[in-house]
Parts: structure tokens; sequence; C-alpha cells
């Protein structure tokens, strides 16, 4: 493949792949997650909560795809194997299929954490003066949080 040469030295590029690789595997945990509530959910509150999760695990599939297009644009491999992504993810998988209401806390730990893997990878991204990254990762943040208080908010 050729060089890349986008205005990004080569050491911030694969300093801010790495980065986007904890986010992807964050964001893929998380989808994951999503989809199993979505498909596990039962109790008083099932078909908001089943429709809800849909619309969030519906988001983050998209949300995955444009960070790992990031990735390869800045010249390194996307992971995309659940090995990997357990590896990388700072985002536990959860045992058996637990009550709505906890489901409902996992989830708000769960993308509060996604918050926290954007915060670090935004630093290296305005540190590098790498625009791309820092508005995709700002526009995750933006969604994740406003996820997290959605979900606080029906508790």
């Amino acid at each position: 493949m050729m060089k890349v040469d986008i205005g990004i030295n080569e050491q911030d590029r694969i300093e801010i792949a790495q980065g986007l690789k904890l986010l992807l595997a964050d964001s893929y945990t998380l989808y994951l997650q999503t989809h199993n509530f979505h498909w596990n959910v039962t109790g008083p509150q099932f078909r908001e909560l089943h429709l809800m999760f849909e619309e969030h695990y519906t988001e983050l599939a998209t949300a995955v795809d444009e960070i790992a297009e990031r990735i390869r644009t800045l010249g390194e491999i996307a992971p995309g194997t659940y090995k990997v992504f357990s590896e990388l993810s700072s985002i536990s998988e959860v045992e058996g299929v637990p009550a709505a209401k906890e489901m409902i806390e996992i989830l708000v730990r769960s993308h509060e954490q996604v918050v926290k893997t954007s915060r670090e990878v935004l630093k290296l991204a305005q540190e590098a003066e790498d625009e791309s990254t820092a508005s995709l990762v700002s526009d995750r943040m933006r969604e994740h949080e406003k996820t997290a208080w959605m979900l606080r908010s029906t508790l």
C-alpha cells in the first residue's frame, strides 16, 4: 500500500489509530450488549425498552463502521474479531440475562465508558491537529452522553 500522507506524522497517526481501536472495541462490545438486551428484555417496560435498545444498536452499527473506516484512513488495520475486541475493550461482557432495570444500569455504565475512552482519543487527535478524528470522536461522545442521560432518566 502507498504511504499515507495526509499531514499527520506517522507516529501520531499510529497513536490515534491505536486509540480508535480501543474506541472501536468498546463501541462494538456495547453494540453486542445492547443487541443482547434488545432480544432478552422482559417486564412491564418491555415494548419501550425493546424499541429503545433497537434504536441504540442500530445507531451503534453505523458508528462502528465509521470508526473502523477512520482507522483505515489513518493507514492502520481495523480489528474485527470477538477475540481482539474482548482484549481491547474496557467494557466487560454480561453473564446471563439481567432484569430490565439492571440492563439499563449496565448500559448507562457502558455508554459512560465509551465517553471516557473517547475523551482519551480526542486528546490525541487534538494534539496532532487531526480535525477529522476529533470531529468523529466528539460526535461519538455527544451521542453516548445523551444516550446515557436518556437511559438514566428511565430509572
